[in-house]
């Protein structure tokens, strides 16, 4: 992503939530104090919530609004080390070993054990994500998105226990690295399965839900500007009652928003259940939700959105004449 000038640190809460805000991210007081917070102890963020509220897009929009780099370590079965920490140039050592025979450089012990310590410098050093978000950067400590830590195995929970306490890697070959300043971590899971306790006291911690109802319309209001206010209660109020069902998998904020997107390229000013079904597929992702969440389904939560609205509608009137 493009880096912007470096911006100073929050300091405050409000200052939180106005840069959150700046980023087009509709964030809760809640939400900025707990971020707030890790930004100030230098503390690891450890966001959790069902897929698709927004976990990810935090980080996204931290390192923007304060011109730091973003790098995002994406978790999955089988990460280990050398995917995430460091890894070894093998072929460019490969390539000095042979440049150092054809030169007579590596004959006797003495000259040996110098090629040896030359190749496991830094200069062959990989530096994966982990160990490139402890590197000093003129543009201050970069904002380190480790994501969906729960997709990894538990045993490079353990490997991360160093890192999140003391921001700190050792190397055999090496030593010890330290972040002279902390990176600020945001960790992410979707809960598939629980984190380990020793990790999470390295973190603060905050739980993201759905949004409310009112949080959603300013949301789909701020990201597709395209999209009207009444149209975007409908689209949310129908998300709304959708997510209420007994669903596979419920949609997500992300899938609101590409619904809202997807209507403004249909042209759509009003919705109905036509328009619904054949756009289902962009807020369910699993076949057996869709077959059971169409036809006479649709009509059902549409009639409800819309009786929900009519009945705001009247309640905001009367109080207007009170």
């Amino acid at each position: 992503m493009t880096q912007s000038e470096p911006a100073a640190m929050p300091t405050s809460v409000a200052e939180t939530l106005a840069l959150l805000n700046a980023g087009d991210y509709v964030a809760d007081e809640a939400l900025a104090t707990v971020l707030f917070l890790a930004m100030r102890l230098g503390r690891p963020l450890l966001l959790e919530g069902e897929a698709g509220v927004g976990k990810t897009e935090i980080a996204k929009v931290l390192a923007k609004a304060l011109g730091r780099r973003l790098i995002r370590l994406q978790c999955y079965e089988g990460l280990d080390q050398a995917q995430a920490l460091y890894d070894w140039n093998y072929a460019r050592q490969m390539l000095e070993i042979r440049l150092a025979e054809a030169a007579g450089e590596a004959d006797g012990a003495g000259a040996r054990e110098r090629l040896s310590a030359d190749l496991f410098s830094e200069r062959f050093l990989l530096r994966r994500p982990l160990l490139d978000a402890i590197t000093p950067d003129p543009a201050g400590p970069p904002v380190l998105l480790i994501d969906e830590i729960d997709r990894a195995d538990e045993p490079f929970e353990a490997f991360l226990l160093e890192l999140l306490a003391d921001f700190q890697v050792t190397i055999p070959e090496i030593g010890t690295i330290r972040a002279e300043t902390p990176p600020i971590v945001i960790v992410t899971s979707n809960r598939t399965r629980e984190i380990h306790d020793a990790l999470k006291r390295r973190c603060l911690y905050r739980w993201i839900d759905f949004p409310n109802e009112a949080r959603e319309i300013a949301i789909v209001r701020r990201k597709t500007p395209a999209v009207a206010e009444a149209m975007a209660a409908q689209i949310v109020g129908f998300v709304q009652r959708l997510r209420s069902e007994d669903l596979f998998k419920a949609p997500g904020v992300a899938e609101t928003l590409d619904w809202a997107n997807a209507l403004v390229q249909l042209d759509a000013v009003d919705l109905n259940p036509g328009l619904i079904d054949g756009s289902m597929g962009v807020l369910l992702k699993y076949q057996d939700d869709i077959t059971r969440m169409t036809g006479a389904e649709t009509a059902r939560l549409l009639a409800e959105a819309q009786a929900d609205i009519q009945k705001r509608a009247s309640a905001g009137a009367r109080a207007a004449t009170a």
